[in-house]
């Protein structure tokens, strides 16, 4: 459990520069792209297998604070489509975060079904491997779908597992645990893919007024 301050008004000093503070998400940061994805979903036939491609847009966001908190972090949209459609497959938007006093890492997801997740974990800034978590139910990192969604294909589970290649590149694979209704048991729905940076990341509006000399 997590020890909280009497005080949970006062915001400490902080760093105005989010890049150099971004712990374990650091080599998140920038624009990826990748055209060797792979997504298993279910259809009423049976588990689909569709290859897809991905542009994930990774920029810092300045310093975040809840009272004595202290967040770094990154917002980021990702989005997919196949070769064959131009239409959109996913479209996902939200922020990776990183609280240096505790490790807790942290991945808000929403996307345009009506289904939202905060998903947890803990690391250390040199660690070549992160993962977070989230479960139906968990008031901390937890899932929130609407109706249609929690009767029909109701998730149960969220789990990504992201790994940094030494080539600069990492890999991620989700797992997401789908309660499809009439089905026994949940449905492993999964992804991966292995993103390669095209362009580096911006930085943070605050980090960019400092240098300019204008605060800090």
């Amino acid at each position: 459990m997590q020890n909280i301050s009497d005080d949970v008004f006062t915001e400490p000093e902080f760093s105005p520069d989010t890049l150099a503070n971004l712990g374990p998400l650091r080599r998140l940061a920038g624009t990826w792209a990748s055209d060797g994805g792979v997504d298993v979903n279910p259809k009423a036939e049976g588990p689909e297998r569709r290859a897809f491609r991905e542009r994930m847009v990774m920029q810092p966001i300045d310093p975040q604070t809840n009272g004595p908190q202290l967040l770094f972090g990154l917002r980021y949209h990702t989005h997919i489509n196949t070769a064959e459609e131009a239409i959109t497959f996913h479209d996902q938007v939200g922020y990776w975060l990183w609280e240096p006093a505790t490790g807790v890492i942290m991945q808000t997801i929403a996307i345009p079904r009506g289904q939202v997740v905060l998903a947890g974990g803990t690391a250390n800034p040199g660690d070549d491997h992160i993962s977070v978590e989230a479960r139906r139910g968990d008031t901390k990192f937890g899932i929130c779908s609407n109706a249609f969604l929690e009767e029909a294909f109701r998730t149960d589970f969220y789990r990504i597992d992201i790994t940094f290649n030494p080539d600069g590149s990492w890999t991620y694979v989700t797992r997401t645990d789908l309660a499809v209704r009439g089905q026994i048991p949940a449905f492993n729905h999964h992804d991966t893919n292995t993103l390669r940076r095209v362009a580096p990341p911006i930085p943070n509006p605050l980090a960019g007024v400092s240098t300019d000399g204008g605060t800090g």
